[in-house]
């Protein structure tokens, strides 16, 4: 039985509290929040100690921490998790800025336990099963990717303001997809983006609505499209065109039924957001975690993989501002 640290109280982490105590091959032991009175109602609910996250790194009982925290205190847990000989699971980004994603990983190599990034969306069983025809062939060989994800409303500036960006905070998650689905990362990266939905969020020196164009070195082309305003649900669709056919992963709606009458064809709207669109996932990336653990196999979502996604963020940042593409080697 994997004894688990949850560091965060958060919404995310109230997510991440469900799926450790309802697996049966874990047992929540602790929780830390800066706000301790969240931690201490969030320990209550499942039976766990409301502790501060050093008295958790520190406790030899505690096999794993699964990191839920503030961006900005990412890396830093994490190599303190390391050093503490702690399997981890943290919550994407490893950090907001690449140099410190990178000094994260080197100062982790040699790590005993597994860090493992959480990019719930691999775990989604629609898009799993998406990519895995892809990787077995269904379609021949795969040319041209298309994902798409609009957020049905915008977040608060006060968000905004220390996120990172879109490019690092919302379409990390669509660079992690097609690194998945096409299995590597691209040579180079185009963007385009502005602030058309709020504009609040350009005066944050932000944007909100976004096109990333992947271009890989056989050729093979990947379009990414973010707007942080759908007014009908979180849409979140993947289509894959290959040399012998397409594959197509489409929105997850709230009910299955449809109405067709003389005046058309109705049905429900997307899933709202993303509590609601992803929460299996979030259980299966928790199993997944502690499957790896428990047979000692590396984890299905390296830090490498995060620092990765990053750096196509990071990529797709510049080329946005420039105008220009840039190599994903520089």
């Amino acid at each position: 039985m994997l004894k688990v640290g949850l560091l965060g109280a958060g919404r995310i982490g109230q997510v991440h509290a469900v799926n450790i105590a309802g697996h049966t091959g874990s047992t929540l032991a602790a929780v830390s929040d800066v706000h301790e009175a969240a931690a201490a109602q969030l320990a209550g609910q499942f039976g766990a100690q409301a502790r501060s996250s050093e008295e958790i790194l520190a406790d030899s009982s505690i096999d794993a921490v699964l990191i839920a925290t503030s961006t900005d205190t990412h890396s830093d847990l994490i190599e303190a998790a390391a050093a503490a000989g702690k399997a981890i699971l943290c919550e994407k980004p490893v950090d907001l800025s690449l140099q410190r994603a990178r000094a994260c990983q080197a100062a982790t190599s040699d790590a005993k336990a597994p860090i493992m990034i959480g990019f719930n969306r691999r775990f989604d069983p629609n898009f799993a099963a998406l990519q895995q025809a892809a990787q077995s062939g269904e379609i021949g060989k795969a040319e041209l990717l298309s994902v798409t994800s609009f957020d049905p409303a915008p977040p608060p500036v006060s968000y905004i303001e220390v996120s990172g960006g879109l490019f690092r905070d919302m379409m990390i998650h669509d660079f992690d997809m097609a690194n998945f689905i096409m299995g590597e990362a691209p040579a180079s990266i185009a963007a385009t983006a502005s602030a058309i939905v709020d504009p609040a969020i350009g005066a944050a020196g932000d944007v909100d609505t976004a096109v990333a164009t992947l271009t890989y070195a056989d050729g093979r082309i990947a379009v990414i499209k973010n707007s942080r305003r759908a007014v009908y649900g979180y849409d979140q669709r993947v289509e894959l065109l290959g040399s012998e056919g397409l594959l197509s992963a489409a929105n997850v709606l709230e009910n299955t039924v449809s109405k067709s009458t003389v005046a058309g064809v109705t049905s429900a709207k997307p899933e709202h957001f993303f509590l609601e669109r992803y929460m299996r996932a979030y259980a299966a990336e928790w199993d997944a975690f502690v499957g790896a653990v428990a047979n000692v196999t590396e984890v299905p979502v390296t830090l490498a993989d995060g620092v990765t996604a990053l750096a196509m963020a990071e990529a797709a940042t510049e080329a946005a501002k420039t105008g220009a593409p840039v190599t994903l080697a520089e």
